[in-house]
């Protein structure tokens, strides 16, 4: 077996990487660190996320800077700022034993104040997204005049993400005899321009096939018409009661309006996109990483960098547009030789896309049934007993309670104790999925009929009346979070709940007419960090409305949001279709 030690990294890396927990390289590390520390040659690596790309590259970095020096010797872009952030933490961890090592994370969303204070200190190693960099060169704040290594890190996507002439403006700044390593997942033209135009040269390297999926992801599709993919997507989580997944969007309004359902529908969800300021997207990754959000919605952009240990499932709520970015939607499962599960809920149209897709990485997808209600109660419930089977008793904490509970039992024999347990919330599952109807759509029938999953995709019918709060994102507030504060606050269940409409120190939300006096009467106690939180009836009576939550406004008509592949938001419209949420399912799951 290859050895970290066998590789050429000096004793104060290996020190960091060994505390770190490293025990042997990946293929890709095993392949490019003696590569990189020759230190003159340029180099392009193709190598699917989650292979352990930071590490190939970044332990030769550390090894070829010169400490003593304190300017910049190490330009790393890439395409995000969570990225930019891992990156420059895993840096830091390699370089814990090699002495002052300097590395300055640059991006956006940040306080750039802070960021140019950090550089005139001095850094040898400077990781930026480069939007945010090619401000702070404009701004000649930085000199790359030492650079001696430039690394472009996912290179396919930063150029997906139109940061082509920031690139070249970006790599203008440093000096013609650098040397320049470029990682990527893909290879499509532009990645291959670049290495054409940026080096000389360079030595290749393929870990599996160029552009490949992991060989260790099962690729699934469910075929169900375009009004049933929000229960279908229920109803795919709930038979996965151990799920830990990624749903992935097209669009930044999709990604709330589906987080938002999920979390009245009483899932342990959260969105992730763009329109997040940096503060809230890191309250929302900390609890991802923790484990306490089961399922995180999400863009393409939003969720580059993610780098989060055992994700079971990855959902592709719409397929991207591009083909080549599923392979960096599937990547964020089976990380590190661990297996996952990268899952397509399309339309019949879609179809033709799926087998691009097997095209691009030489796998076949497994064409999947949306599971039916008898399935998916039988998978909840073996899930709960497994879970009580394997529980671990305190038994220096339930000792006292003991003698009293073996009382409240005594009348009953451990069959019947057995069937009520089970029985107690499982009832529950059972008459939510009662008659359930079939979501999915045979390869020879047509679409016809409005069906659909019960009281899945329907809000409420009620009134609802819009009320003010002097609270708003200021408050570190998303729509996620109020929907979840007013709910704490006032018992309410989440599809008693209209569209909340966030502002920065106040907001407005909607309740079902016939709650508004139980929800003023709750709040008149609460207080957010040392305020009264005041609730009043908006004056706004227009903005009134009947119907359920997440319904705009548009020239007086209801629309909503399409959670089709037809139109919608990606096209810059709305199409007049049934709304995401619906009635609010079991709280019978595994709460992490």
């Amino acid at each position: 077996m290859t050895t970290f030690e066998s590789l050429g990294l000096n004793e104060s890396i290996l020190k960091g990487i060994q505390e770190l927990g490293f025990v042997a390289p990946t293929p890709i590390q095993e392949q490019a660190i003696p590569v990189l520390l020759g230190g003159d040659r340029d180099f392009v690596g193709l190598a699917q996320t989650g292979t352990g790309k930071t590490a190939a590259f970044g332990l030769p970095l550390l090894q070829q800077i010169d400490i003593k020096n304190n300017k910049p010797q190490g330009l790393i872009l890439c395409p995000t700022r969570e990225l930019c952030l891992q990156i420059a933490n895993d840096l830091k961890n390699f370089s814990k034993f090699l002495g002052d090592v300097n590395i300055v994370a640059v991006y956006g969303g940040a306080n750039i104040g802070m960021q140019l204070r950090e550089l005139k200190r001095g850094a040898q190693i400077v990781v930026a997204t480069p939007g945010r960099l090619l401000d702070i060169i404009d701004r000649g704040a930085v000199n790359f005049d030492n650079v001696r290594y430039a690394v472009l890190d996912e290179a396919d996507e930063m150029l997906n993400m139109g940061f082509q002439e920031d690139i070249n403006s970006i790599l203008s700044n440093t000096p013609e005899g650098k040397t320049t390593w470029l990682f990527s997942a893909t290879m499509p033209q532009e990645v291959r321009r670049i290495a054409k135009n940026y080096m000389e040269d360079p030595f290749e390297l393929t870990v599996g096939t160029k552009n490949s999926g992991n060989a260790n992801i099962e690729h699934e599709y469910y075929v169900v018409r375009p009004r049933d993919k929000y229960a279908a997507l229920k109803r795919i989580v709930d038979f996965n009661p151990e799920i830990f997944g990624i749903i992935f969007t097209r669009t930044k309004i999709e990604s709330q309006e589906i987080a938002e359902s999920l979390i009245r529908d009483g899932y342990n969800a959260d969105a992730l996109h763009g329109d997040l300021t940096q503060q809230q997207r890191d309250k929302v990754m900390k609890r991802f990483r923790e484990r306490s959000i089961q399922v995180l919605v999400a863009t393409d952009v939003a969720a580059r960098g993610i780098d989060v240990d055992n994700i079971t499932h990855v959902i592709n709520y719409e397929l991207p547009d591009d083909v080549e970015n599923y392979t960096h939607r599937s990547g964020r499962t089976a990380r590190a030789g661990r297996s996952g599960v990268s899952i397509a809920i399309i339309s019949g149209r879609d179809i033709g896309k799926i087998r691009q897709i097997e095209r691009v990485i030489g796998k076949k997808f497994i064409k999947a049934e949306v599971p039916d209600g008898f399935a998916v109660c039988e998978k909840q419930l073996f899930a709960m007993v497994h879970k009580v089977h394997n529980v671990v008793v305190n038994e220096e904490q339930i000792d006292p309670y003991l003698t009293r509970i073996y009382e409240e039992f005594a009348d009953l024999s451990k069959e019947e104790l057995i069937k009520r347990f089970a029985s107690l919330e499982f009832n529950q599952f059972l008459e939510y999925y009662q008659d359930a109807a079939d979501l999915n759509v045979k390869e020879d029938s047509r679409v016809r009929g409005e069906g659909g999953e019960r009281g899945s995709a329907r809000r409420s019918d009620g009134k609802f009346t819009r009320l003010f709060i002097n609270l708003g994102s200021v408050d570190d507030f998303t729509r996620g979070d109020m929907l979840r504060f007013i709910c704490d606050s006032t018992g309410l269940r989440g599809n008693k709940v209209g569209r909340i409409d966030l502002k920065g120190v106040y907001s407005f939300f909607e309740v079902e007419s016939d709650a508004v006096d139980k929800v003023v009467q709750s709040f008149k106690k609460v207080e957010r960090n040392g305020r009264a939180v005041r609730i009043e009836m908006s004056q706004d009576g227009d903005k009134r409305r009947s119907g359920g939550g997440g319904r705009r406004e548009d020239g007086g008509r209801k629309r909503s949001w399409s959670g089709s592949s037809e139109g919608g938001e990606s096209k810059g419209g709305f199409r007049e279709r049934r709304e995401f949420g619906g009635d609010r399912r079991p709280s019978f799951r595994n709460k992490k």
